[in-house]
This record gives C-alpha cells, sequence and structure tokens, in this order.
C-alpha cells in the first residue's frame, strides 16, 4: 500500500456518483463503504515531488518512508524540485539516508524533469496508459509507481493496480475468505467495480488500515 503524505481535502468530483455505483453492485462493498463516511481519496504535491516521495519510499515502511523523506527534504529543501536535486550529488543524497541506487533514480527523475523528457502539464489530458509509458521510462518507476500516481496525482477514476499487495490482501481477506488471490481473480472481482475501480480499491485499502492517510 502507498504511504501518507500531506493531503488536501477536496473531494473528487466523481466520488459520490462512485460510491453510489459500488454500494449498488458490491455486496462487500456495501459494507464496508459505510465504516468510512467523510473521507476520500486526496490529491498529493506536485507531479515531481509525488513521484520523487514514492521512489524514496520504496519496498521500507511508513514510518522509514517519512523518516528518510524528512532526511531527504532536510537536505534539498522542504519541497524538493528538479533543480534543487540536481545541485546534489549522489554521495549529498546517500548522505540523507537514500540508497546508491535511490539516489540515481532520485536523479534520473530529476533530469527527466529539467530536460522536458516527460510532460506533467499534458497529463491530466492524456489517456492512463500513455502517462504510464511516459513514467516507466524514468529509472526506478514501474508500473505499481506509475499507477499509484495516476490514483493519488491525477486522480483517475479507474485504475486497478494488480501489483498492489494491500489490495490483493483486501480482496482475499473479504471474498476468498483469506485463501491467496491470483490477478485473473481479482481482475474478475473488479469488473463489477468499472468504471470507479480507483474507488473501489481505495476504500479496501481503507478496510486493512482505517488510520493511514491514502
Amino acid at each position: 500500500m502507498p504511504s501518507s503524505t500531506e493531503i488536501s481535502v477536496e473531494k473528487p468530483d466523481y466520488w459520490d456518483d462512485a460510491v453510489a455505483h459500488l454500494v449498488k453492485r458490491d455486496r462487500i462493498l456495501k459494507k464496508i463503504i459505510p465504516q468510512h463516511p467523510e473521507v476520500w481519496l486526496t490529491s498529493r504535491g506536485t507531479p515531481f515531488i509525488t513521484l520523487a516521495r514514492a521512489i524514496v519510499g520504496q519496498q521500507i515502511s511508513t514510518k522509514a518512508a517519512d523518516a528518510v523523506w524528512n532526511k531527504f527534504t532536510a537536505v534539498v529543501g522542504k519541497r524538493p524540485s528538479p533543480a534543487s536535486v540536481l545541485k546534489t550529488d549522489v554521495q549529498g543524497l546517500r548522505a540523507a539516508g537514500l540508497s546508491q541506487r535511490k539516489a540515481e533514480y532520485v536523479q534520473d527523475l530529476a533530469t527527466h524533469f529539467s530536460e522536458r523528457r516527460v510532460h506533467p502539464e499534458k497529463w491530466a489530458s492524456m489517456p492512463d496508459e500513455d502517462v504510464v509509458d511516459e513514467l516507466v521510462a524514468i529509472r526506478g518507476i514501474g508500473r505499481w509507481t506509475a499507477e499509484m500516481f495516476l490514483i493519488f496525482n491525477l486522480q483517475r477514476p479507474d485504475v486497478l493496480p494488480l501489483d498492489d499487495l494491500g489490495l490483493l490482501k483486501a480482496i482475499s481477506l473479504h471474498y476468498f475468505s483469506g485463501e491467496p488471490v491470483s490477478r485473473f481473480e481479482a481482475r474478475e472481482v473488479s469488473l463489477a467495480w468499472q468504471p470507479w475501480r480507483t474507488v473501489a480499491t481505495w476504500y479496501l485499502w481503507r478496510s486493512l488500515d482505517p488510520t493511514v492517510q491514502y
């Protein structure tokens, strides 16, 4: 599951329609959704900060990711930019708590932004898969990270992150009595959620840990 970060409270304009659809179409979500009133998906920072934080937080706990992020921003600035990251060499980033590989990834991310190899100003109007294609060309960003970006930064309504262990765990728990679930089975369950798979995923994450700010 993704880690927590700075949030706004504005509700996506599609949220109420999505909730109505999911409560009607899915017996599990009909029980889960009312347990989380007055909360919804929240947007996170600028595209660059969202992606940098995703790289920093890969394969470590939320608590550890927050600690490393705080050390990282102490070096490159509270609101990191491509320019501020590129002013710091790999050794400086490692001193801020990043591994060698993550330091290289963050610099590659900064280079892509500074050299305009990616087009964040166009992402809002681009299809999901076109955004994913741009993002996965950056070192350290795979499909899972790209899909988290679609969900949390662009707030796309119909993303199904099948590589997300939290989502698979929740589907296993709620739909398969705790038995292991395959990607195929997860996709089959999600058919009833379309075109609001992002919203269903978000509520299933919250069913595992309602205290985490998604």
